[in-house]
């Protein structure tokens, strides 16, 4: 968050002058202007990506059920596609190929197969839900020393796969937990050493490792660094390229419009005090729906993100706390009569917010589905009450014992609510079975959300404590179970890192949802590692989103 001030603003009512007092934010301004407002599809040029993606794309999966190929091959290959997001491509046959290799698995074999063999085998097989055991690692470790064998430090390329599987670890997997230590001191102490395209991966490696990155961003990096892997499959640089290119000119596409539609909604002018981040909200909702087709779950997330960020910046950085009972009441009640309590310059804002979701609501009342969007609307009133909770604890000065700000700050997190709303736009596949599902907060959920909350508290902790007596994760820990600061933060993190592993583990089969509807939930955590991972990478974008904006919105392809 932005450092505040507070500042007078002047009113006057009848004879009387009155001065209210509102702790305005010192927002960066937008990094982008209107530089991604016009865009002119080509559909045509479309097409021709279509088409080229044809014969590439049959090779590739030919390759995929190829019956005699390696089976350590084919999971190298599988990895490949699954690395340049277009496993969705051939989702049915690798399934299928993994389920009969899972099954076949000799886990003996192991003892023969080197680090990185071992670690790609691991990777693939987790990500894709099976539980391959983290025992075969053993045979790295000195069990003698409990330390980890001298021999493996050479293999750079099979220490960064090593490092990449300890991110898919789940509780009790202690032997991973030392390999994510190991791996990522020693690749710290040799990146300096490291040149080409190997260096570039250790550093982009240890920047963000590829299971926590965004997923997007991952697979245009993948390409540029790994080109080596990519060209053992002869179609698969041939097919990545173009899909990237596809892709590219429909982001373009979904970005305009979006644009334009905020700035037919005057967000900037309604609510002057807000962030301008479209493009940023754009490429966090992007990181969630990496496949071409979920081009209105898209648009509609990315909406409801953005008037979400308006509701948080009027909460945060402008409204009193009167107003903010006042808009808490008014959107607990959505309904338009409840407008007329409302100060004059949030008024626009509210209704908007009821037309969005009316339309929305009538959309999908074609397909019987208008309970998704009942659903979403539900919790983003639960999310102004948790804001407003937040809003008078401040008010008076309350730290809130750690139970009580956990509880709130799942809500404020936003990522009920986002996740939820993921679902509007998703299709048939969100039944009513995968709706009560949600509605249930699973452990993944919840663990999500903490990611959210706590990640962020953890990182921007400081800013907070100026602002207001702000509480904070950190401060209530602290009051709660009398301990330092250091201990505190130490604590949160390790909560994190367990959230982390809940994740894992909710991904394993057997899943009592499909994976599809689960990919949202693991998305967005990756997207607030991201953000939050060295600082508020959201507010001061020009430290991390601008640079993956720029990549993929505006930089070519690679040759």
């Amino acid at each position: 968050m932005a450092a505040m001030v507070d500042t007078n603003i002047s009113t006057v009512q009848g004879n009387t002058k009155t001065s209210i007092v509102r702790p305005i934010a010192n927002f960066p301004p937008s990094l982008w202007g209107d530089r991604f407002l016009s865009f002119n599809l080509d559909n045509l040029e479309l097409d021709d990506y279509v088409a080229a993606m044809k014969e590439p794309t049959d090779e590739i999966q030919r390759l995929i059920v190829d019956s005699n190929m390696d089976s350590n091959e084919k999971l190298c290959l599988i990895n490949c596609v699954s690395r340049l997001g277009l496993s969705y491509l051939f989702i049915k046959d690798i399934e299928i190929q993994l389920e009969k290799l899972f099954k076949e698995l000799n886990m003996e074999e192991y003892n023969e197969f080197d680090l990185y063999t071992t670690s790609v085998n691991f990777l693939v097989f987790r990500q894709y839900g099976h539980k391959l055991s983290c025992d075969v690692f053993n045979k790295f470790k000195d069990f003698s020393t409990g330390k980890f064998k001298e021999h493996i430090r050479t293999d750079v390329k099979g220490m960064l796969c090593f490092y990449e599987c300890t991110h898919l670890g789940i509780r009790g997997e202690s032997i991973l937990d030392e390999a994510l230590a190991f791996t990522e001191s020693h690749l710290k102490s040799v990146v300096g050493t490291l040149e080409g395209t190997l260096a570039k991966q250790v550093t982009q490696g240890l920047k963000f490792a590829s299971q926590r990155g965004l997923p997007i961003v991952e697979a245009r990096l993948y390409f540029s660094n790994f080109e080596e892997e990519c060209s053992k499959y002869d179609p698969l640089p041939k097919l990545a390229k173009a899909h990237f290119i596809y892709f590219q000119l429909m982001q373009k596409e979904e970005l305009s419009i979006l644009t334009k539609w905020s700035k037919d909604m005057n967000f900037q002018t309604i609510a002057t005090y807000t962030r301008d981040k479209m493009p940023e909200l754009y490429l966090w909702v992007l990181a969630v729906f990496l496949e071409p087709r979920h081009v209105e779950a898209r648009f509609i997330t990315t909406k409801i993100a953005q008037l979400v960020l308006v509701l948080d910046d009027t909460f945060d950085a402008y409204a009193t706390i009167e107003e903010l009972r006042l808009l808490t009441d008014a959107i607990s009640r959505w309904e338009i009569s409840s407008m007329e309590q409302l100060p004059e310059y949030i008024k626009p804002f509210y209704q908007i917010l009821l037309n969005e979701y009316a339309e929305w609501e009538k959309q999908l009342a074609k397909e019987g589905r208008e309970n998704v969007v009942h659903a979403s609307k539900k919790a983003f009133q639960d999310l102004a009450r948790s804001y407003l909770r937040e809003a008078e604890w401040r008010h008076s000065g309350t730290v809130p014992s750690f139970q009580e700000y956990y509880e709130n700050g799942l809500v404020t997190s936003t990522y009920n609510l986002l996740a939820k709303s993921c679902l509007i736009g998703m299709g048939k596949i969100v039944d009513e079975e995968a709706l009560a599902w949600y509605e249930s907060h699973q452990k993944i959920l919840e663990a999500s959300e903490l990611i959210a909350r706590l990640h962020n508290d953890v990182v921007s902790f400081e800013f907070e404590r100026e602002r207001e007596h702000r509480a904070t994760g950190i401060d209530a820990y602290m009051r709660t179970f009398r301990v330092t600061e250091d201990v505190a933060v130490k604590e949160l993190k390790e909560m994190i890192d367990n959230a982390w592993k809940d994740i894992n583990e909710g991904c394993l089969k057997p899943t009592k949802v499909s994976m599809e509807l689960l990919y949202p939930i693991l998305n967005l955590s990756r997207v607030i590692y991201v953000a939050y991972r060295f600082n508020d990478g959201f507010t001061f974008s020009d430290l991390t989103l601008k640079d993956y904006i720029s990549l993929l919105f505006e930089a070519s392809v690679p040759v």
